[in-house]
């Protein structure tokens, strides 16, 4: 007996005219047919052969900034450094009411796009600590609806910013999830990873994950990534950390690279690399060639380490644009990277679907049997269908209930011989 079912939905594997059977928000089957229960009114949803995958992750994003592009004013050079210093100039200003409705308001573009899941930091060195407070509200409200973890991020540097030692672990005592921070931001190396130890061992301390905003610079002797990986081992927090960013990396030293690669695999470090963000923050200093700063993403996962994609931004100081839609992340992602090949590109949904859902830790993620029925159905007729076409969602699934719809998109092509619907997913266009 069953609350809905899907039938005749393709899988990110491949499988085609499959059947997934969901009961008190749990998938309880997933077959070819499944019978309906007789005497029981279920919901059935045909999915026209189209893709039914798993709701998109964001494991890194900063919603406390996000829709407050212009305040106090614009990033004119477009600099990661421009970026903070508007956003400390708008700190002061900030208020709960309006940081919640502008959350409130991402929140809802990422449920329209099937992202039910997202990790973000939260700005820890205001003394208020008012982005806290928000972000909880906006975490207590959206429950229902979105799994958000919270980092505690001290923007202006764990050991640089006065306040931020203290707020860190008040914000934790508050219920922020993550311990977070910016080695590359702190005044000198050593005390970058002077932070990275101390903010390991409360990640440590207290039982909870780590992930860190590291060497998001063009600068290839920032290096912080190794002592967090050395932390991480030390600590005996392999798994439970991130290095996120790692934009240094595209300037490294190869023959470096080639000792680092294996240190982190050897910390099971996660990665988040945030293709929008990386590509227009990095490089604005360079002439030509011009380095684009997205870490070296193929090689990290050939070295066996998990990589995901992040979206980062939202229209505030940093980034202008953005509709918090995962595709639109790995289709950029995958293009600046070279992730071409038919096997790389599969791999690069996977970076904004289940390799996000590792770097978060999420239970109960997937289409398998037992878990949460949180689900996306889209107008694609394969994982490389949907990264080329970046498709409407037509139905956005939590916990088995449908939160968000869109019709099904029929281009309407008008021929001197006629009027005809256009298909432009890849089945129908391979059949012409």
């Amino acid at each position: 007996m069953y609350d809905l079912i899907l039938k005749n939905a393709t899988l990110p594997d491949g499988r085609t005219n499959m059947a997934v059977g969901v009961t008190d928000g749990v998938i309880r089957t997933v077959a070819q047919g499944i019978e309906q229960a007789a005497g029981k009114v279920i919901d059935v949803i045909d999915a026209k052969g189209y893709l039914l995958s798993p709701s998109f992750v964001d494991p890194h994003f900063h919603m406390d900034a996000a829709m407050s592009l212009g305040q106090p004013r614009l990033n004119r050079s477009g600099t990661l450094l421009e970026g903070i210093a508007l956003w400390n100039e708008l700190k002061p200003k900030l208020t709960f009411a309006a940081m919640v409705e502008r959350a409130l308001a991402v929140c809802r573009q990422a449920l329209v796009q099937g992202v039910l899941h997202i990790r973000t930091h939260v700005d820890v060195c205001d003394p208020r600590l008012e982005a806290v407070r928000a972000l909880l509200e906006v975490r207590r409200r959206m429950a229902p609806y979105l799994d958000i973890q919270l980092v505690a991020f001290p923007q202006d540097g764990y050991l640089r910013c006065p306040e931020a030692r203290v707020n860190l672990e008040r914000a934790l005592d508050m219920g922020v999830d993550v311990v977070g921070g910016i080695p590359h931001f702190e005044r000198t190396m050593d005390e970058g990873a002077a932070s990275i130890r101390a903010l390991g061992e409360i990640a440590a301390q207290r039982g909870l994950a780590l992930d860190v905003h590291c060497d998001e610079s063009d600068d290839p002797m920032s290096r912080h990534v190794e002592t967090l990986a050395a932390e991480t081992c030390r600590l005996g927090l392999q798994g439970r950390v991130t290095g996120s960013h790692l934009t240094s990396m595209h300037s490294m030293d190869n023959y470096y690279v080639t000792k680092l690669l294996p240190l982190m695999a050897e910390a099971q470090l996660h990665v988040i690399a945030n293709p929008l963000i990386n590509l227009t923050l990095q490089g604005r200093q360079d002439t030509y060639p011009k380095r684009r700063g997205l870490t070296r993403v193929p090689e990290l996962l050939a070295a066996g380490i998990n990589v995901a994609y992040g979206h980062d931004c939202v229209m505030d100081p940093w980034y202008s644009l953005g509709s918090h839609d995962m595709l639109d992340v790995a289709h950029m992602g995958l293009h600046a990277t070279q992730m071409t090949s038919m096997e790389q590109m599969e791999e690069s949904f996977s970076m904004v679907t289940t390799r996000g859902a590792r770097v978060m830790g999420l239970q109960g993620y997937g289409l398998e049997v037992g878990c949460n029925a949180d689900m996306v159905l889209l107008q694609a007729r394969s994982t490389i269908d949907a990264l080329r076409l970046r498709p409407p969602r037509l139905y956005v699934i939590r916990r088995g209930r449908v939160i968000a719809s869109t019709p099904e998109h029929r281009p309407v092509l008008q021929l001197e011989e006629g009027t005809s619907e256009l298909d432009m997913t890849s089945t129908a266009y391979l059949q012409q």
